[in-house]
């Protein structure tokens, strides 16, 4: 087994970006490694959200109270995770709209959350080791059937964006109609400021999701290079010529992707949760503005800047 195989590459970068599979004769790639890493998250979501909504459903009226308790330690915990988001996160921004949305939140939040996982096995690395013993020109051309963090591809995370961005200003157009939106881009200023004031709305409902782009591909990019620099430190020490230098610097080298290994696992969960949170803010941003429609806001609900 050789280095070029590992997480110890001699780049590191080429471990964590998106790796092409099927390449057309025009350039344009047809299928790579995140395309099926996404595919198997569905497959994931879908066969996991219907055995959750078993095993919460309310049981049989001859089992008593134990009809109304959740009948797995899995599907309680994605459970209580389903109702921290909904009734703690994004209720209090939205209100009486949180049933309606919380379909796409919840689906945008474990979307990313398991495709931030997946990106933390060395699929890729195993990939590679089974593919350069029966193919070894595929590793070579970094071509890889599944593997990398689909999140960690800036086409992905604007794919998440664009979709957020859509349902962010569907929302709005539902919320306030096609004349309150469009005077929603005023931001109820004075006439003689709209030259200024009206570009700035526009350009704001393409910056918003454009950071929700950019800070989840940042993010998911930095902490894999950073793990894949540190275990290329690891390799070189322990394969050092000179044990009483590279002993030491493989250690604190391992010890140190232990640490930010699990930083990288906290950094999944939050960069999930930050994504669905801030499409959840940028969705009560769009409602009505001005005094008279503060005085009929909903009780305990928060006025939207």
């Amino acid at each position: 087994m050789t280095s070029s195989f590992t997480l110890a590459a001699g780049d590191p970068v080429q471990h964590v970006i998106n790796h092409p599979f099927i390449i057309g004769e025009n350039g344009y790639w047809l299928w790579s490694a995140a395309q099926t890493n996404m595919v198997i998250v569905a497959a994931i979501m879908v066969i996991g959200g219907l055995f959750v909504a078993k095993s919460v459903s309310t049981g049989a009226e001859d089992e008593g109270h134990g009809r109304w308790v959740t009948n797995n330690r899995i599907a309680h915990m994605i459970e209580v995770i389903c109702g921290y988001l909904r009734e703690n996160t994004v209720r209090p921004l939205i209100g009486e709209r949180t049933n309606k949305m919380m379909p796409f939140l919840w689906t945008i939040f474990f979307f990313i959350l398991i495709n931030n996982l997946m990106g933390l096995i060395p699929i890729l690395d195993m990939h590679n080791i089974i593919a350069g013993e029966m193919n070894p020109e595929l590793v070579a051309q970094h071509k890889a059937f599944i593997g990398g963090t689909a999140t960690q591809s800036i086409w992905v995370t604007g794919a998440l964006a664009f979709i957020a961005a859509i349902v962010i200003n569907a929302a709005g157009v539902k919320e306030l109609g096609i004349g309150g939106y469009i005077k929603h881009l005023t931001a109820e200023a004075p006439i003689f400021v709209w030259p200024i004031i009206i570009p700035i709305e526009i350009l704001g409902t393409i910056i918003k999701p454009a950071a929700l782009m950019i800070r989840l591909f940042a993010n998911m990019t930095a902490g894999h290079i950073l793990v894949a620099v540190l275990l290329g430190f690891a390799s070189s020490g322990f394969t050092s010529d000179n044990p009483l230098l590279g002993f030491p610097v493989g250690v604190i080298s391992s010890l140190g992707i232990i640490a930010i290994y699990f930083l990288e696992l906290f950094v999944s969960f939050l960069q999930a949760f930050v994504f669905m949170f801030l499409t959840t803010v940028f969705i009560s941003l769009l409602a009505h503005h001005g005094d008279h429609d503060h005085d009929h806001a909903h009780e305990g609900e928060p006025a939207h800047a």
